[in-house]
C-alpha cells in the first residue's frame, strides 16, 4: 500500500469513486497526496493546539493555515518538497503555540495532528459531511488567500478555519454535531466572498462591459492564467514599454474588465480556453505561462520549459518566482522566443473570435430599472445561471447545447471556467444587452448572489421565487464552498453536474434533495421543459 493515494475531492475523480492507485487522474502521485494528507493531518493537529492558545495566533498563523489549505486544492501543488516544506511550518508554529506538549511523553490530543486514514476509512456519512466541511473550507481558502494579498482581513473567516479543522479531526461526532457546521462553511464563505470583492473592486474598480478579442498579436508575449489579480498587476508593470504584449488565460479572461487593468495598453486579449485544454493548446506556443493559481496540470514536454510558476503553485522543476515578485526570468523568455511571426486569429469552442467580460453586480444593478421593466413587461421570461466549473468528461457539452437551446426571450448569467463552453456564441441582445453576460471569475460567484438578492428585493419576493434557475457545473473544492453558501441562503432547485461528487453519500444526498430539491442534469431538452413548464 506504500505507493496507493486516496482522493475523491474533485469531479474527475477515477471512476467517479476516487483516486487509490499509484497516481490521480490529474496527475498527482500517491507520495505527494500522502503529503497533502499529512499536510491537513498537520493543520488539524495545529488548530486542535489553538483551542485553549487563542491568544497566541498571529497574522502568519492565519496565513499559514490558509496557505497550507490552498496548497492541497485540486491542480495547484505536484511538488512534494514545497509540501514538505509546509507540513515542517506547520509543525514549529504548533511548537511555539504549546511548547510543552513536545516534551511531555503523555498525550492528551492538544497537538495531535490527525491521521487521514482515519477520515477515509470511516462511517460513509461522517466521511461525507466531513469531506463537505474540509473541501468546502479548502476552496474557501483560495477566496481567503487573494483577499489578503491585497491587505484585506476578515477575522470571522480566519477563526472559522480552526473550527472546521477542529471538527474534521474530531472523533465521535455524528450528523447533529457535523451538520450545522457544513451549513455555517456556507454562511462564512458568504462572508469571505463579500471581502474578496471589496478588495478587487476598491484595488482595481468595478469591472465593466469588455469585449476581449481572441486574436494573438505578433511578436513576444507572456500567457498570464489562474485567478490572482494583484500577480497580473505586477506583470503589467514590468512589462510596461518591453515591447511584450500580454494575454489572459482561464480564469484570468475576467481581468480585462477592471479600469485599473484594462488601462495598460499591452493587456491585448485572452488566448485559449478553459484549464483543462492546456495540454493541447500550450503544445506550440511560441510564449511562457505565468501560472499564479490553480488550474495547473502536468506540463508536456513539449512545453515544459515555457512554464513558470508563483504563489502556492509549484510543479517538480519548473521555475518559481517568489515573494519579491521578479518577474524577470519569464520576461526573458517571451524575449526569446519572440511568439509569433504574425498576427494569429483564434477562437473560442464554437469559432467566435471575441468575447465578452465584465458584467459583476456593479454592471448589472447599473441597469437593474432596464432589466426589472423588461420582465414586467414579459420581453424577459426567465434567468439562467449557467456556471461553474469547466473539465474534461464529454458530458460537459450539456451545458452547450442547454445554452444553445435556452429561448430568446431569456439571459444567461454565467461565471468561472465553465463558460467557455458557450461565451463565445452570440445570442443576441434584449434591451441592448447581450443574452450572455459573464460576472467573472469563480471568485466572482458573490456578484451572482447579489444580483438575484438585488431581484427578489425589486419584485418583493424570495429568490426561489424569481424566474430565476441555476444549472451548475462543478469540478474542485471552489464550487464545494459556493454550493454551500447557495444553500446557506435556502435556494433550492439546483441542477447540479456533469455528475453528483463522489463524496456525497446516499444519505447526505437525500438530506439535500428533501429540503433543497438539488437534483442532477438530465438532458437539456428535458431540464428546459421542467425549469419553464
Amino acid at each position: 500500500m506504500a505507493n496507493q493515494m486516496f482522493c475523491f475531492q474533485c469531479e474527475q475523480t477515477a471512476g467517479c469513486k476516487g483516486c487509490t492507485g499509484a497516481a490521480g487522474v490529474c496527475g498527482k502521485k500517491a507520495d505527494t497526496a500522502k503529503l497533502q494528507d499529512q499536510l491537513t493531518g498537520a493543520l488539524i493537529g495545529l488548530a486542535r493546539s489553538t483551542e485553549s492558545n487563542v491568544h497566541l495566533v498571529t497574522e502568519a498563523t492565519d496565513r499559514l493555515v490558509i496557505e497550507g489549505l490552498f496548497t492541497t486544492l485540486t491542480n495547484v501543488n505536484f511538488n512534494s518538497e514545497t509540501i514538505q516544506m509546509l507540513i515542517d511550518r506547520v509543525e514549529a508554529e504548533k511548537e511555539r503555540m504549546v511548547p510543552g506538549c513536545f516534551a511531555c511523553g503523555a498525550s492528551c490530543g492538544r497537538n495531535d495532528d490527525y491521521d487521514m486514514e482515519e477520515l477515509w476509512g470511516s462511517d460513509e456519512d461522517i466521511r461525507s459531511l466531513k469531506s463537505l466541511i474540509l473541501f468546502g473550507i479548502r476552496g474557501m481558502a483560495a477566496y481567503t488567500y487573494h483577499a489578503q494579498v491585497l491587505g484585506y482581513r476578515d477575522a470571522d473567516v480566519n477563526r472559522f478555519f480552526y473550527k472546521a479543522l477542529f471538527a474534521v479531526g474530531a472523533k465521535d461526532w455524528g450528523m447533529n454535531e457535523l451538520l450545522p457546521i457544513v451549513m455555517e462553511v456556507g454562511g462564512i464563505n458568504l462572508k469571505c466572498m463579500a471581502l474578496l470583492d471589496k478588495a478587487n473592486t476598491e484595488t482595481y474598480g468595478n469591472p465593466v462591459p469588455t469585449e476581449v478579442s481572441l486574436t494573438v498579436e505578433k511578436g513576444p508575449f507572456i500567457v498570464i492564467t489562474g485567478h490572482d489579480l494583484y500577480d497580473l498587476k505586477q506583470l503589467l508593470e514590468q512589462t510596461k514599454d518591453k515591447g511584450i504584449n500580454i494575454y489572459t488565460h482561464g480564469e484570468m479572461l475576467p481581468a480585462h474588465a477592471y479600469p485599473e487593468l484594462k488601462k495598460y495598453t499591452h493587456l491585448k486579449g485572452n488566448f485559449g480556453t478553459a484549464w483543462h485544454n492546456q495540454q493541447k493548446e500550450f503544445a506550440d506556443l511560441p510564449a511562457p505561462v505565468l501560472f499564479t493559481t490553480n488550474c495547473l496540470m502536468p506540463p508536456k514536454a513539449s512545453y515544459e520549459d515555457r512554464v513558470f510558476t508563483t504563489e502556492v503553485v509549484s510543479y517538480p522543476g519548473m521555475v518559481h518566482i517568489g515573494e519579491d515578485k521578479d518577474f524577470t526570468p519569464v520576461i526573458e523568455k517571451a524575449l526569446a522566443l519572440g511568439g509569433y511571426p504574425e498576427d494569429m486569429r483564434f477562437t473560442g469552442i464554437n469559432g467566435g473570435e471575441k468575447v465578452m467580460t465584465g458584467f459583476a453586480h456593479g454592471a448589472v444593478l447599473s441597469v437593474a430599472d432596464t432589466v426589472v421593466d423588461a420582465v414586467k413587461t414579459g420581453a424577459i421570461r426567465h434567468f439562467f445561471l449557467v456556471g461553474g466549473c469547466d473539465g474534461a468528461r464529454t458530458g460537459r457539452s450539456y451545458y452547450t447545447e442547454f445554452v444553445k437551446q435556452t429561448p430568446s426571450d431569456s439571459v444567461i448569467l454565467t461565471l468561472a471556467c465553465g463558460k467557455y463552453r458557450f461565451n463565445d456564441l452570440d445570442l443576441g441582445t434584449i434591451g441592448g444587452l447581450p443574452r450572455i453576460m459573464d460576472m467573472g471569475q469563480c471568485n466572482d460567484a458573490y456578484s451572482a448572489i447579489k444580483v438575484a438578492v438585488a431581484l427578489a428585493e425589486a419584485f418583493e419576493c424570495g429568490v426561489n421565487d424569481l424566474p430565476l434557475s441555476m444549472v451548475l457545473s462543478w469540478y474542485e473544492q471552489k464550487a464545494v464552498c459556493i454550493l454551500l453558501t447557495l444553500l446557506h441562503l435556502g435556494i433550492k432547485n439546483i441542477l447540479l453536474g456533469p455528475s453528483l461528487p463522489a463524496f456525497i453519500s446516499p444519505n447526505v444526498l437525500n438530506f439535500l434533495v428533501e429540503n433543497y430539491q438539488i437534483a442532477p442534469i438530465t438532458t437539456p431538452e428535458e431540464d428546459l421543459k421542467k425549469i419553464l413548464g
